[in-house]
């Protein structure tokens, strides 16, 4: 798997999936949730809304991650994962992890080759950008064998997108 860091906006990226840093409602929010939603146009909404009234009647518990379609996106899908909130006392390195982890697992399921990550809970959820770094990089480092050949690290500031570059030269 190559890993890469980019600086940028996350919904410009032509990837089969981007990875959406979303709250439990999956009605949208601020950050990259309330950006990818802009851009994915107002099917994504109605998408979540659909997940909402069906799989999930109670929301995406953290942790966790489900895949709608991209929509307007140059990607094809979106796969929404809610991070723990620092703020709220979400604290469990291993709930930050599983982020990670069952994006992955969603994106091979969809057969998806190159994934884009934003940088889960480092924003207004209030993780510290070097804790998320060495997490993402550790746990997308380690997860098994599979279907996607790349992972965009996609930053959207020069400072998080250093963390990121530092967390992968340690990891090797």
């Amino acid at each position: 798997m190559r890993i890469e860091i980019v600086e940028g906006d996350i919904t410009a990226r032509h990837v089969d999936a981007v990875v959406n840093a979303a709250n439990s409602s999956l009605l949208g929010g601020g950050g990259v949730d309330g950006a990818i939603h802009r851009a994915a146009g107002p099917e994504l909404l109605e998408a979540c809304r659909e997940l909402r009234r069906t799989r999930l009647p109670t929301g995406l518990p953290v942790g966790s991650a489900v895949a709608t379609p991209g929509f307007r996106l140059p990607a094809q899908w979106v796969i929404h994962t809610v991070g723990p909130n620092w703020n709220a006392g979400q604290r469990d390195r291993d709930l930050l992890a599983s982020c990670f982890a069952e994006s992955l697992a969603v994106a091979r399921d969809l057969r998806a080759a190159s994934v884009a990550f934003p940088a889960i809970s480092a924003g207004i959820y209030g993780w510290d950008r070097d804790v998320v770094a060495a997490t993402a990089v550790e746990t997308v480092l380690g997860a098994p064998e599979g279907s996607v050949e790349t992972v965009e690290f996609v930053l959207f500031s020069d400072a998080t997108a250093a963390a990121f570059a530092a967390a992968l030269h340690r990891a090797g």
